[in-house]
């Protein structure tokens, strides 16, 4: 059997080494546009907060190793163009311009997703940079080691844009920055904490403010927005990513929720023949049942891995995502999993919600922090549809639970009554899940 997958970071190469487990026999051939694979892209911003780190740590596995140990052929540096169904093989260019042909007998598309940069004026000025792959903190770490930096100016402030903060801030770069919406998929009760933190730090947070060009103004990047112009050194790009599912609609595959590509449980695709996993891929909701696209890390190799599965024969099944969350800005862990209140408005639920503040040890245990918890619950089911929490310690894995309370399709009554543990170093006798578990029973 001929496999053949597009793209070489983490659903591609957990297929790729997953069929070769399965199937030893089993002919693997990866197409990866850049160099690298295999690395850790969610660690970036604290590899760029040491300037004395090298870049390259991120990588989980250099692609010498693919080839030799696990006999995949890995191709980096050469780009898929177009796929050709009928025919069952795929056209692509290698670094030197070759152009190439590749036969399959099943695909696996995982192409990922690219950073959003918008079409306006001076976006191509030296200094203005994205993060998303490898290659863009390489670029970023260049940047700052080859020009003084004192000043940033970070456009979108999404999980990404609020990481980079803390980053760049650690190196005494002044950090502003700018977004048209801030937190828009949390409460404002815990957006509201963060917007706090990042003013205690220096940070400057411009709301409501639409970029419309960027210049440069001497030895500074200006950008111009709607009602002012903020300049710095360096402007980062963090308005979210989009999926790479251009070649698979050019193809005639099916395409889903913000142009994802539509699979199943199985992560097959329109064409039986064609799967698709990792960012460039829809998936489904625990909580709604319904098409969603969420790009999230674990996703991608347990969808890489699912593909592999299915197509050798063995059946497996993805449940879905919860679209379970959690990022670190500063002093701050802040985490979701879940449905917010208008998403769940959106999906016909009747919700309802409660914000408690409570601690994250026992009241007489030194340390303890303030921790906020958000949750949401529908007054006609009762079921529990969404957690957000945000506090300096036991927010990151305490998110845990809902989430799995989420995959379960548990009612807040149930979540209530759960047997959460409890010693004063790491929670009070009425974990704060559980107080506002209570205090939501009480709105359904």
């Amino acid at each position: 059997m001929q496999f053949l997958v597009i793209g070489g970071d983490a659903a591609g190469m957990s297929a790729a080494s997953r069929a070769k487990r399965n199937q030893p026999e089993t002919n693997v051939t990866v197409l990866e546009e850049t160099m690298d694979v295999s690395y850790s892209a969610c660690g970036m911003p604290y590899n760029i907060a040491d300037p004395d780190r090298d870049i390259d740590d991120l990588v989980v596995r250099q692609a010498q190793v693919f080839r030799e140990k696990q006999g995949i052929d890995l191709k980096t540096g050469c780009r898929a163009e177009t796929i050709d169904p009928e025919a069952r093989t795929v056209q692509a260019k290698d670094h030197t311009g070759q152009k190439l042909e590749f036969s399959y007998d099943y695909l696996l598309i995982a192409t990922g997703a690219s950073p959003v940069m918008p079409e306006i004026p001076g976006i191509d000025h030296k200094g203005v940079l994205p993060l998303k792959r490898l290659s863009d903190g390489r670029s970023i770490k260049d940047y700052l080691a080859g020009n003084r930096t004192e000043s940033a100016i970070l456009v979108g402030m999404g999980y990404i844009g609020l990481e980079m903060a803390e980053a760049l801030s650690l190196r005494g770069i002044h950090v502003t920055g700018v977004t048209r919406g801030f937190m828009r998929n949390y409460d404002s009760s815990i957006a509201e904490v963060v917007q706090q933190t990042l003013a205690q730090h220096n940070v400057n947070l411009y709301r409501d403010q639409r970029v419309e060009k960027i210049e440069k103004r001497g030895s500074s990047l200006a950008v111009v927005c709607n009602d002012r112009d903020l300049e710095a050194g360096m402007v980062l790009m963090g308005l979210g990513v989009a999926p790479n599912s251009g070649i698979a609609g050019d193809a005639g595959i099916a395409l889903g929720p913000k142009q994802a590509i539509s699979v199943s449980r199985q992560m097959q695709t329109s064409n039986p023949f064609i799967y698709a996993a990792g960012d460039c891929a829809d998936a489904y909701h625990v909580v709604t049942g319904q098409k969603t696209w969420v790009p999230l890390a674990l996703l991608a190799n347990r969808g890489g891995w699912a593909a592999a599965d299915h197509i050798c024969g063995k059946p497996v099944e993805v449940q879905g995502i919860a679209g379970s969350a959690v990022f670190k800005t500063f002093e701050l862990e802040v985490a979701r999993t879940g449905l917010s209140t208008g998403e769940a408005e959106a999906a016909g639920f009747e919700p309802a919600s409660v914000t408690i503040d409570a601690r994250s040890r026992a009241h007489a245990h030194p340390g303890a922090e303030s921790i906020r918890v958000h949750m949401v619950g529908d007054k006609k089911s009762g079921r529990l549809l969404g957690a957000q929490m945000v506090g300096k310690e036991g927010v990151a894995h305490r998110i845990k639970a809902p989430a799995v309370a989420l995959h379960a399709q548990m009612r807040v009554e149930d979540f209530g009554q759960t047997d959460l543990p409890y010693a004063p170093p790491f929670s009070p006798v009425w974990d704060p899940l559980l107080t506002a578990a209570n205090q939501l029973m009480k709105k359904l």
